[in-house]
């Protein structure tokens, strides 16, 4: 291929400095994402991300809202009635943290910040003028990330062509969304594939696929979720063979379905047959109850007669993120994902160093809220860290240092009789230090350190302790006790904890952290999949 390096002693390398054109309507998170995964993997690129933004009058406006209305009937308007209120409600301010959150380098500043980036809006991808700036760039590939439909004269203009990114398996799920045919139509996988653009929808030769499973409890959105992190990774790697000269291309032979936007009332029938698939949860008049008080609760801190009580602090505590269980260690992916938008829009949301620090609790117009995890399980890793980053929250993750790296089984989990559940790598836990997580100990075997000799505990907290500052590079490190129950820690253990050199002892029996902050005494409350969201809500305020 033209424009590639060819090293005699080596594989082929991409160009020295190549140039990339995004083709995107939509400057969201996982495309921000996707452009800075790319720019990690292929250095010193050049870059033009060209966002369409169509002028949107009120003849256009009103056109749509007349075609909607039609093809989805009175469905359309409650729907309609709700993303406004929705529009609204995350409309109003956020709260901070003092500390860096992650993924600060996804952001739009972050991506404007870049020396080698342009970023130019345009009301028309095909217009003259804009097909003019993207062939003075002189591209060598081109990448649509959620871009509308290219046109020839637009998507041939990079030397070596345009990747697309499609969430869906092809040829048998072209078009749109991702996600919802292959469950409407009970797939047990998921496909997503990057494609050569060519003149029709989706049907370009196949430059990268992998396919997803679906678990027993997986959700559209969390699926979705999935989707993007798996799509980033899967553009990146063609993005670099292209430019490599190792891409390949494989011609779509088989006979395919283009899909088109689902009515609402095809969304609502897979919603019913959705939530048939979940365990009972917790009976209508519990549910009730819990939703009235945490309406009054947030009610109570909206009008700020909170002011009369006692500042306080509430710590979540978070076992696993998945969809192929749900018991009392675990949320579900697209669960935990609405819990992290709602600390975000409702919430201060603070470190876990700041919780330590906090030996009296300022008083706050939002709730002040922590979030950590326990165990060292793989899907944390896989799961929960791109949703906290996407949402820009910190959390602190306690692993059993002598499980991470091993198909050891946590004991609670062998007592439950589960199936073997894939544990962290240090690799990860390194990846995660980097991106601004605090990793802390839970002990080297999830042992009950007052259940055991004093010398079995001493060595569970300085092996622990020694592994992370050798692993990780560690110099302060906290601890969170396995079980996490009063009669699991003792005076003489929490001595052994503080001579250790930890600089701080969190527990599990619930409660919230009221008027100061004990560091070696911080309650936290456990967090599981019968929590709805106006509970979970309830929870954070940290009342009962």
């Amino acid at each position: 291929m033209s424009g590639v390096n060819q090293d005699p002693a080596g594989p082929p390398r991409p160009p020295a400095e190549p140039g990339i054109v995004v083709f995107t309507g939509d400057l969201s998170f996982s495309v921000r994402k996707g452009i800075v995964h790319i720019d990690r993997s292929v250095p010193n690129t050049r870059w033009l991300v060209v966002v369409h933004r169509p002028p949107r009058g009120a003849a256009r406006l009103a056109r749509n809202q007349w075609r909607n209305l039609r093809r989805n009937g009175w469905r359309w308007i409650p729907y309609q009635v709700g993303e406004a209120c929705r529009l609204l409600w995350t409309s109003q301010p956020t709260g901070r943290t003092l500390a860096p959150a992650p993924g600060e380098e996804f952001s739009l500043a972050a991506l404007r910040r870049n020396p080698r980036v342009r970023l130019l809006e345009v009301p028309d991808l095909h217009a003259p003028d804009a097909l003019k700036v993207i062939r003075d760039f002189s591209p060598d590939l081109g990448i649509a990330l959620a871009a509308p439909i290219l046109r020839r004269p637009l998507f041939s203009i990079p030397m070596q062509g345009t990747l697309n990114l499609h969430k869906g398996r092809v040829p048998e799920y072209r078009g749109m969304p991702p996600a919802f045919w292959e469950f409407w139509n009970d797939e047990p996988q998921v496909g997503c594939t990057v494609h050569w653009v060519d003149d029709k929808l989706d049907t370009g030769a196949v430059a990268a696929q992998t396919l997803v499973p679906r678990n027993r409890f997986s959700t559209v959105r969390g699926m979705q979720l999935v989707l993007d992190e798996v799509g980033i990774e899967l553009m990146a790697r063609a993005a670099l063979e292209v430019l490599s000269g190792q891409a390949r291309a494989e011609s779509q032979t088989r006979p395919g379905t283009t899909h088109r936007k689902p009515t609402l009332a095809q969304i609502a029938v897979l919603d019913r047959k959705m939530a048939a698939l979940d365990p009972a949860s917790q009976p209508l008049p519990k549910r009730l109850l819990k939703s009235g008080l945490a309406l009054g609760a947030q009610t109570l801190f909206a009008t700020g007669v909170q002011r009369a009580l006692r500042p306080r602090i509430t710590v979540l505590l978070y076992h696993r993120v998945t969809d192929s269980v749900r018991d009392n260690l675990s949320v579900g992916i697209e669960q935990f994902e609405r819990q992290m938008s709602l600390l975000r829009r409702h919430c201060r949301v603070l470190a876990i160093e700041e919780v330590l620090a906090c030996r009296s609790i300022p008083r706050s117009n939002l709730p002040l809220v922590c979030v950590t995890f326990d165990d060292g399980y793989l899907d944390n890793h896989l799961n929960a860290v791109p949703i906290l980053v996407r949402h820009g929250i910190p959390a602190a993750f306690f692993v059993s240092t002598g499980i991470v790296g091993s198909a050891q089984c946590f004991p609670h989990d062998a007592r439950r009789a589960n199936p073997p559940i894939a544990n962290m790598q240090w690799q990860h836990l390194r990846s995660m230090r980097d991106q601004g997580f605090t990793i802390g100990s839970h002990t080297v075997n999830h042992v009950d350190l007052a259940g055991e000799s004093e010398a079995v505990a001493w060595s569970e907290l300085t092996r622990s302790r020694d592994d992370l500052r050798r692993e990780l590079g560690l110099r302060e490190v906290i601890l969170g006790y396995p079980y996490g129950g009063r009669q699991h820690m003792t005076a003489q253990r929490l001595d052994l904890v503080k001579q250790a050199g930890y600089t701080g002892c969190l527990s599990a029996y619930g409660g919230s952290n009221v008027g100061t902050v004990d560091p070696f005494d911080v309650r936290r409350r456990g967090i599981h999949w019968e929590f709805f969201d106006r509970a979970f809500r309830y929870e954070c305020m940290g009342l009962s």
